[in-house]
């Protein structure tokens, strides 16, 4: 009589850190230089899947009020309805649909993006998840660094203003960078 091996999987559930998160953004201002901005309340979970890490998953909430981009005027008008309306859309959330793994074992992350109560389709391009590493309280971390580029208009923060000189006040690409720590649940 044989056997067959049943492989196993190893998941692991992961919580983001978020005192070790940071999402940050960069759009340009005027058409010559980016404004730099972050969130500084980022939340989330990841499924890992150590066997496959293409069936692994990803949640990740951010609460709109804690954007701050150092210039109180334009932190209060990005707050506004002009803008991320937060008032009536206090979080951004992304959800992973697919992942795939890159030859150079890079992944990508697509997944379900939602501003201002609109979503749509994006990809990161994620280094990591880090190997495990203890730190000095006996917790088990992760890191995974992931970028991407969205239109900003695609969710509907539309507002501008022209320049006298020609242009736009801010550009419509924005670039979006996550780094984020994982503390084993």
């Amino acid at each position: 009589m044989s056997t067959l091996a049943i492989p196993q999987t190893t998941t692991t559930t992961w919580n983001i850190d978020p005192a070790h998160a940071s999402a940050e953004f960069k759009v340009k201002h005027m058409m010559i230089a980016h404004v730099k901005g972050h969130f500084s309340k980022v939340t989330g979970v990841l499924v890992h899947d150590e066997s496959d890490r293409a069936k692994s998953h990803v949640e990740a909430t951010i609460e709109a009020e804690s954007i701050e981009t150092r210039e109180s005027q334009r932190d209060t008008h990005l707050k506004s309805a002009d803008f991320l309306h937060v008032e009536k859309f206090p979080t951004l959330s992304f959800k992973s649909t697919d992942i795939k793994v890159a030859d150079d074992g890079e992944l990508k992350v697509r997944g379900d993006l939602t501003i201002r109560g609109v979503t749509r389709k994006i990809t990161f391009a994620v280094e990591g998840p880090t190997p495990p590493t203890k730190d000095p309280w006996g917790n088990t971390r992760i890191a995974v660094s992931a970028t991407t580029k969205i239109n900003r208009k695609d969710f509907g923060l539309t507002w501008n203003a022209a320049l006298e000189t020609g242009g736009i006040l801010v550009g419509d690409e924005v670039t979006i960078t996550l780094d984020v720590e994982f503390i084993r649940a």
